[in-house]
């Protein structure tokens, strides 16, 4: 089995804030990431599956770039996460929400490997990753 990884970068604009909470428990949960600030963020997509033997891959690096960059990074580089991006609508913009929607965006749409891994780094000490039904 093969795991091969390819990453995309982008810069957005998010705020932490539950509207069901308090102005003064956003505060107390989200600190000062319940004001606005903006991320230079780094997402890491890893499909799995054995190298084919004609090609020697296990998909096309190119057409999977492709299809990260027309699916996430055209909707969200240089966007607020909380208002420009209809597939987060609703959606607290934490790395780890991000990198499940993020999944949920790609999986349907890989289909020459299977979508292994989704890695979102917001920071270089910040990063979440989602692993789907894989580890079910």
């Amino acid at each position: 089995m093969h795991y091969l990884t390819t990453r995309i970068e982008f810069s957005a604009y998010h705020k932490l804030w539950n509207p069901n909470f308090t102005p003064q428990q956003n505060e107390e949960v989200y600190e000062e990431c319940s004001r606005g600030h903006g991320h230079n963020y780094i997402v890491e997509v890893t499909v799995k599956g054995n190298a084919d033997p004609q090609t020697g891959m296990v998909m096309d690096l190119k057409k999977l770039n492709r299809l990260i960059k027309q699916e996430i990074y055209t909707y969200c580089d240089h966007k607020n996460l909380n208002q420009d991006v209809t597939f987060l609508e609703g959606v607290i913009p934490t790395a780890e929400n991000l990198s499940t929607v993020f999944w949920k965006v790609l999986a349907p749409k890989i289909k020459d490997a299977n979508l292994y891994r989704v890695r979102v780094c917001e920071s270089q000490k910040n990063v979440a990753e989602y692993y789907g039904d894989v580890l079910n």
